[in-house]
């Protein structure tokens, strides 16, 4: 059933915060997949919390917003929906613990017609509790499978363009069959990471992996492909184009545009999972 743009443009959030801690820094670079290798200390310094650095993509885990698309005020045939995309502005380094604030609101509402759904984009300002200053800007894009039809404008096309090249760098990533269950722990809730029925009834075959969880695998590669530190990452965005089964091994294919800039795309096999990605770095 289509639903109303206008009123999830007004849709009111909450402000959330929260506190976090080592703790939660480490659960959260493990549910990537950091620390397998024990013997690897490029790894260790993010679940080991002598000297411990935060991923900055642990910023989507922080201050969220919950299930509101549940709220039968949206609209929203939750069960249809799926994470589609996601952008993120790093203004500063997380520290390892602390708490931040958030404030949300829905940005856009594309209609992609009555076959192919509607498209949503929720904006997400992640500051510090007590200085106010700016840690991230995260944006999330939210594909509503059945949701339109309302007569609204088409999403724009992604202004990030894949090179017709062979890449530059691959990296492989082995998911692990668990994983889901295991990101979950780090506030993402949404049972189809983990119910076998609701992702049946969804469409899929078994839980697939989180959305975010895959973005910050993204984030962790790009950063070994280019050889620089996570604390140098700025900006990344890219789109969820099929779903990871927890246990694929996800092949990221990296392309250099500028000094301080990499495009990506992952597969699994032959199909595109993870496309039209972009990381920027800080120049040094």
């Amino acid at each position: 059933m289509p639903i109303a743009p206008q009123t999830l443009l007004e849709w009111h959030f909450e402000t959330v915060q929260q506190e976090f801690s080592p703790k939660d820094v480490i659960l959260y670079a493990l549910g990537l997949g950091l620390g397998r290798d024990p013997l690897d200390r490029s790894a260790l310094q993010y679940v080991y919390e002598k000297d411990l650095v935060t991923l900055p993509t642990f910023a989507v885990t922080l201050a969220t917003l919950g299930m509101w698309v549940k709220d039968p005020g949206t609209g929203i045939t939750w069960e249809k929906l799926v994470h589609s995309a996601q952008r993120a502005t790093f203004h500063r380094a997380l520290p390892a613990e602390g708490g931040v604030t958030a404030s949300a609101r829905i940005s856009e509402v594309w209609d992609r017609g009555s076959e192919k759904g509607a498209v949503i984009a929720v904006q997400r300002d992640i500051v510090d509790s007590a200085s106010k200053e700016p840690y991230c800007t995260l944006e999330q894009t939210l594909m509503l499978r059945a949701d339109g039809g309302f007569g609204g404008e088409a999403p724009p096309a992604t202004g990030v363009t894949i090179p017709d090249r062979p890449a530059d760098e691959i990296q492989q990533f082995a998911t692990a069959p668990g994983q889901a269950i295991l990101y979950r722990l780090s506030g993402d809730w949404n049972p189809l990471h983990i119910d076998l029925d609701l992702a049946a009834s969804a469409g899929f075959s078994r839980p697939i992996l989180h959305g975010y969880c895959c973005y910050g695998i993204a984030g962790w590669t790009v950063c070994q492909a280019a050889g620089r530190a996570t604390a140098a990452l700025r900006q990344l965005e890219c789109q969820f184009t099929g779903p990871v089964i927890p246990g694929d091994e996800l092949a990221f294919h990296f392309w250099q545009r500028r000094e301080n800039e990499w495009l990506f795309q992952a597969r699994v096999g032959e199909r595109v999972v993870m496309n039209h990605g972009l990381a920027v770095f800080r120049l040094p």
